[in-house]
């Protein structure tokens, strides 16, 4: 890969987001596998980072991005869950805090740069699945990764001051990871999201229970904002995490149909229409999508382990538009 930083094509303009009231986004379109955003809350010459990017050179990018932007210094880096595209870049920020929940800090021991440039080598040799895997990862550096472990975890809330700003982490996952959570700064009527939101792609279910999710959303809906920045996609408003909601209650439904007559996993995830989200991207993550409803519902078949969850995202892949 070279030096230059190449998005894929979009709606939506890649870089910084200036909201006007010292909270910016950086944003890497088309927000599919590994295009993830990040935040920055500002204040007095503070500033904490809301999570980092697949590798070094992407997360140098929207460094130098947000520095074009604002001399703030960045004390904190908050990961909103352990998903390598939103922390294999934590060791970028020299001397910062980083923070998350104990159950993402926990999942990151297992989750390594080091496994995925792994996997990522065996490619060639997997077929159909190896394909896949290029196109979902081929853009990014997982040896030149620079990770850094969190040093500070918290279950349920917990607030860091950003100058006389007061920045609400609240976990709530387990929904899309075993560790999800989200910032609000009610100061900048704004909240990141984590992947809690995917906008204009479909959500990837790895954890569940889907109910957690949906709460979460709720939560989102609830709070005084008027910017919502998600973790993958432009961003959006209200409107969006309504339309998020909407999937993941379709998906459930759909999916515990199929289940009750049934139907195989990979079966079902064949035959769940997707007609009303046909705009969106990663239409095959599906698959993963009903393996977790599945074994929420009960089933001791339904895989969870990636490389059978991948091959079967392949699969879908391959044969839908």
């Amino acid at each position: 890969m070279g030096s230059e930083i190449h998005f894929r094509k979009a709606s939506y303009e890649p870089g910084v987001v200036d909201f006007g009231n010292g909270s910016y986004a950086y944003l890497q379109p088309d927000g599919g596998w590994g295009y993830s955003n990040t935040g920055l809350v500002t204040d007095s010459g503070e500033a904490l980072l809301i999570d980092t990017m697949f590798d070094t050179q992407h997360t140098q990018a929207m460094l130098d991005g947000f520095g074009r932007t604002t001399s703030a210094k960045i004390g904190t880096i908050f990961n909103t869950h352990h998903n390598g595209d939103h922390c294999y870049g934590n060791a970028c920020v020299h001397g910062a805090e980083i923070v998350a929940t104990v159950g993402a800090a926990e999942a990151m021991k297992h989750e390594t740069p080091k496994g995925l440039a792994q996997f990522m080598k065996a490619a060639p040799g997997l077929g159909l699945t190896g394909e896949y895997l290029v196109h979902c990862f081929g853009d990014f550096d997982f040896e030149g990764a620079s990770f850094k472990a969190p040093d500070t975890t918290f279950t349920g809330r917990m607030s860091r001051m950003v100058g006389a700003k007061r920045v609400d982490l609240i976990e709530v996952g387990p929904a899309h990871t075993g560790g999800d959570a989200i910032a609000h700064v009610a100061a900048d009527r704004a909240v990141f999201t984590g992947d809690i939101l995917f906008i204009d792609g479909h959500p990837i279910l790895w954890a569940g229970p889907v109910g957690n999710w949906i709460s979460a959303c709720e939560a989102i809906e609830s709070m005084d904002v008027d910017i919502i920045v998600p973790g993958h996609g432009p961003v959006t408003d209200k409107r969006g995490v309504e339309r998020v909601k909407q999937y993941l209650v379709y998906i459930r439904d759909e999916a515990k149909k199929r289940y009750d007559a049934g139907m195989a996993p990979l079966e079902a995830a064949r035959s769940v229409a997707l007609d009303d989200f046909a705009g969106w991207g990663d239409a095959e993550r599906i698959a993963v999508n009903t393996a977790t409803l599945y074994r929420e519902f009960g089933s001791k078949d339904a895989p969870s382990d990636a490389a059978t969850l991948f091959g079967w995202m392949a699969q879908l892949w391959k044969d839908r538009p």
